[in-house]
């Protein structure tokens, strides 16, 4: 996951994550990486508008958007 944190990082690249939220719900959210810390990240989340911190450790999985192409 966290190459995947790095290439967002680097490139502005929008991703998708799911993350256990402090309620322990499962949360989707797509996500911009602004800075990675030790057990956290930075990202702009685009759900909530605003710039969010999450724990690495709550996230379940993360990948990178594909864009739809073809007729």
């Amino acid at each position: 996951m966290q190459r995947i944190f790095q290439d967002s990082l680097e490139k502005k690249e929008k991703i998708i994550i799911y993350y256990i939220d402090q309620q322990n719900n499962v949360t989707q959210r797509y996500i911009r990486v602004l800075r990675i810390d030790k057990g956290s990240i930075v990202a702009y989340c685009f759900w909530r508008k605003e710039v969010r911190t999450f724990r690495v450790d709550n996230i379940l999985t993360a990948g990178p958007l594909y864009r739809r192409t073809g007729a």
